[in-house]
């Protein structure tokens, strides 16, 4: 990716931005990261673009504008962009029960104690509704969080990726598990968005592979954005590692496929480009439309990205105990984005109302429409210890800004 505008024409101080470089090499420098790429755009467009680093550290081959990554839960933001344009057409109300599109959604149970080999559950007196599965207050997790005994019959009923099951029967094999709590009551990361990515064929007659690809990404000219990878690119697919006590070592063994996915769902699985997600925060920083196509109205984008958790409260006081941590203080949530509420109570500067989300292996993008502001960042590592990268490059962008 090449800059568009000199950066002090946008702003920008130039000098300012090479202290985010800095910052970024030094993770690679000190063997915590492998490589990376940023782009920061203003006023739509970019103004500084860089990448440090290898793509693959085994046959040093360079991070580079060719570079494709898994993206992980940054799937979720396009899946439910996807869903709500199937909302302006007035396909489903947010108050709707999901029961009613999905029939074995109808009728859920809520863990009320015991282990996971003998859960008791008592039936849920709320049903999970279409805003629960976008904001993450539907009751259901992950099997990855490892910290309840729902999670841990996730994993037992092949619900971390090992069942082989397509979307459909994932699904109603999920909707057979007691949720965490009753739908609406709290927040928890979880399988929602693939629940949604089921909302999203059911509704629409395709499957959403087929509606992402000829609602958002052919429009967008998101040309190098699927699920799984063609052949001949699969030397450009920066390769996964993990940050052990060690250091970086390979990790593509965990990784999700580069063939396509049993299930091609809502929550992950998509492979894609610096270049290509950058048209799709343009899109939404310009409310809805990009090159002269629209996808969604700007009432609705505005609509999606304010905080829609009960009272205006933030992560940390709707989370779990497990999700309340510092860097989710006064953050709250949209319709599939988290929400910026408060900058001193989150400890890192930003424009109320800026809203964005990550993947597992470090990928990250946000939107601040008061600045006309998007930062992207692609890297590909778990790092089981915490990095401080999110902070760090919030602080140094904001900085450059004069």
């Amino acid at each position: 990716m090449e800059p568009q505008v000199e950066a002090h024409e946008v702003g920008l101080d130039p000098g300012r931005l090479g202290r985010i470089d800095a910052y970024l090499r030094r993770y690679v420098d000190d063997g915590l990261l492998p490589g990376w790429q940023l782009a920061i755009s203003r006023g739509g467009r970019i103004a500084h673009a860089s990448s440090y680093g290898l793509r693959h550290r085994e046959d040093s081959v360079p991070v580079g504008d060719d570079s494709l990554f898994r993206i992980y839960s940054m799937t979720k933001p396009i899946v439910s962009v996807a869903a709500m344009m199937l909302y302006e057409h007035g396909a489903f109300q947010l108050s709707d029960p999901v029961g009613d599109i999905i029939p074995s959604f109808a009728d859920l149970s809520v863990y009320s104690g015991g282990s996971d080999l003998r859960p008791s559950t008592v039936p849920a007196a709320e049903p999970m509704r279409m805003v629960h599965l976008l904001t993450h207050t539907s009751g259901l997790t992950y099997g990855f969080v490892r910290q309840h005994p729902v999670d841990a019959l996730y994993r037992s009923h092949g619900l971390d990726g090992s069942g082989g099951l397509d979307l459909a029967a994932l699904c109603d094999r999920l909707a057979g598990l007691p949720l965490l709590f009753e739908p609406g009551s709290r927040w928890a990361y979880s399988m929602a968005s693939d629940v949604l990515g089921r909302v999203v064929e059911v509704l629409s007659g395709q499957s959403v592979e087929s509606f992402l690809a000829s609602r958002i990404f052919e429009p967008l000219g998101m040309t190098e954005t699927r699920f799984g990878i063609e052949e001949s690119a699969v030397t450009r697919l920066a390769r996964l590692y993990s940050l052990t006590q060690s250091g970086l070592e390979p990790a593509d063994h965990l990784a999700e496929t580069v063939d396509r996915p049993a299930y091609p769902g809502g929550g992950g699985g998509l492979i894609s480009s610096a270049r290509d997600y950058h048209r799709f925060t343009q899109m939404l920083l310009r409310g809805g439309e990009l090159d002269g196509q629209r996808l969604l109205g700007p009432r609705i984008v505005d609509f999606m990205t304010r905080n829609h958790l009960p009272g205006g409260v933030d992560l940390q006081t709707y989370g779990p105990p497990v999700y309340s941590e510092s860097t989710m203080r006064g953050v709250g949530f949209g319709l599939g984005f988290s929400v910026d509420l408060d900058a001193a109570a989150a400890g890192r500067p930003g424009s109320p109302g800026t809203y964005g989300w990550g993947g597992m292996a470090g990928t990250r993008f946000w939107v601040d429409p008061a600045e006309e502001l998007t930062a992207l960042f692609f890297t590909q590592a778990f790092t089981g210890r915490p990095l401080p990268v999110r902070e760090g490059l919030r602080q140094l962008v904001y900085q450059a800004i004069v």
